[in-house]
């Protein structure tokens, strides 16, 4: 932090008083400035400079398309450091609850609305090759690292054929749209002018309609009941007028979490086993709850449920 301190003299923030916000998964670090009621965010992205210019650039894309990003006050791309706006410190997972989820999942279903209006020029796209490389992830450190399972042959068959299935039926949905990547309680703030802020969103991609869409209702910190969710994942479908019947979007919905909900099982693993970051460990139990509820749903999907429940 006296690093921090010291820099800070030598910008026009050098009054500002300086203290730890937060840090995420990556290895970014955030800290917050204070000069008597006015208070910014320090990001110190020092280890991971290259994350710097697709944050700024995708700002710039959420910002024309009327979304609540922070605005950026300040940059030294040499240092790695930024200064941006402080949306405050109330998380969508601080506040959630049983009597405003819906009210407030409505508002952020809006704004996933909003952002995918954004520009997706120069975003990689979600192809089936990056969609089998995240979900791969569970292969690499969730069954063998974590779980301590090897697979058979037979197996490994099982797993690959029902994860092709689960990328046929992402890919079969409505594409080329702004995806967030990682829309959820953690990363949804509600500001003080009661908006949606949205923070974190450096690795946007090019994909799929429903990606943001289960990331936040099928959040892996919080846990609604499902006939809730399929109701607030159908307000959606009608706000985006897609003409789908609601089985087939629900099923888009499912599969894509399951995809989502595979590759988390193997970040998950890896943050604690590789990073030492044991606070995800709590959150598999609701991971796994997602994906084997999902997959027990469709034909195409029961024998992957199957081998994931024999490895537990």
């Amino acid at each position: 932090m006296d690093e921090i301190k010291e820099y800070l003299k030598t910008t026009p923030f050098k009054d500002y008083k300086v203290e730890i916000a937060s840090a995420d998964a990556s290895f970014r670090k955030y800290y917050r400035l204070t000069d008597k009621d006015k208070t910014l965010i320090f990001m110190d992205s020092s280890l991971e400079k290259d994350s710097l210019k697709p944050f700024i650039n995708i700002t710039a894309k959420l910002l024309d398309a009327g979304v609540d990003a922070p605005k950026i006050l300040h940059k030294d791309m040499e240092r790695g450091f930024l200064i941006i706006e402080d949306f405050g410190t109330t998380h969508y997972l601080d506040i959630l609850n049983t009597d405003n989820f819906k009210n407030l999942y409505k508002k952020a279903i809006d704004t996933i609305i909003k952002m995918q209006g954004a520009n997706i020029d120069a975003l990689p796209l979600y192809d089936k090759e990056f969609l089998h490389f995240e979900m791969d992830l569970m292969q690499e450190w969730y069954i063998p690292k974590l779980l301590k399972k090897e697979l058979n042959e037979t197996q490994k068959e099982i797993l690959n054929s029902s994860l092709n299935r689960i990328s046929d039926v992402v890919l079969s949905q409505m594409q080329g749209l702004f995806v967030h990547r990682d829309f959820h309680s953690r990363n949804i703030l509600l500001t003080t002018h009661n908006k949606v802020g949205v923070i974190d969103y450096q690795d946007a991609m090019n994909g799929a309609v429903t990606y943001d869409l289960v990331s936040l209702l099928k959040d892996c910190y919080i846990e609604f009941d499902r006939e809730d969710i399929e109701e607030l994942a159908l307000y959606f479908r009608d706000k985006k007028n897609l003409n789908v019947s609601d089985s087939e979007f629900l099923k888009w919905f499912d599969f894509m979490g399951m995809q989502r909900h595979i590759k988390v099982l193997g970040i998950f693993a890896r943050l604690y086993l590789r990073d030492g970051k044991d606070g995800y460990l709590k959150d598999i139990p609701l991971t796994l709850k997602y994906l084997l509820d999902a997959g027990s749903r469709y034909d195409e999907t029961k024998e992957l449920i199957q081998l994931l429940k024999e490895l537990q």
